[in-house]
């Protein structure tokens, strides 16, 4: 049974939202539930073709000793694409779930006799002009704490690694056509000082 605060929360409910407006809301929550489903299927898919690749491409690269060291570049490349979609993917993927919480914490709350949120405004302005919740940089920063700034230390691990199989003298070894060592050492290391800054100072957590 229903004890009385949630009993006069459903009753406040039903005096507020006709049967036809509880069953869309309903209807609603469902729906933006099955959509935050879906992206984060799509999320995990991207992960894992950026993990099965790189794994790929290191095992092969370390594996040939004829296979050049700039394989593993491309791989950082790829990486950074990957890294690319499923950053705009999850930035819809976080807007989908503000709905979903504001339903459960503002409508769904106020039906169990709890002290629910202010939620009308928010997703009626949501469903109106659907933008993301959070900035790309706050996107990008939250994929690579998370998945990608791991997974690309292990490329370069393995790109270092094979430059020290490869021999030679530094930076030479690192050398991409006319490219020279040094200029490639530069940008890489350049682009890794940029990914950890995104990671530490411009990620979010999971709940804002």
């Amino acid at each position: 049974m229903l004890g009385v605060p949630a009993e006069q929360g459903l009753l406040k409910t039903l005096m507020q939202f006709s049967p036809e407006d509880t069953g869309a809301i309903g209807h609603l929550y469902a729906a933006e539930v099955g959509r935050m489903v879906a992206y984060r299927i799509r999320l995990d898919t991207t992960t894992n073709w950026a993990v099965v690749t790189s794994a790929a491409l290191i095992t092969f690269t370390l594996g040939n000793g004829q296979a050049p060291h700039y394989v593993l570049l491309m791989n950082m490349f790829l990486s950074l694409v990957f890294l690319s979609m499923e950053t705009n993917r999850y930035r819809f993927f976080d807007l989908v779930r503000r709905r979903v919480r504001l339903l459960e914490a503002g409508f769904y709350v106020d039906i169990l006799g709890g002290q629910p949120v202010a939620w009308q405004n928010e997703l009626r302005q949501s469903l109106l002009e659907p933008r993301p919740t959070i900035s790309l940089r706050q996107a990008v920063g939250l994929r690579l704490r998370n998945n990608y700034l791991g997974l690309l230390v292990a490329v370069l691990a393995a790109w270092l690694l094979k430059l020290s199989l490869v021999g030679g003298l530094w930076p030479q070894v690192a050398q991409v056509g006319v490219v020279s060592g040094g200029v490639i050492l530069g940008l890489v290391g350049l682009v890794f000082a940029l990914l950890t800054f995104l990671a530490v100072f411009q990620s979010v957590s999971e709940d804002d």
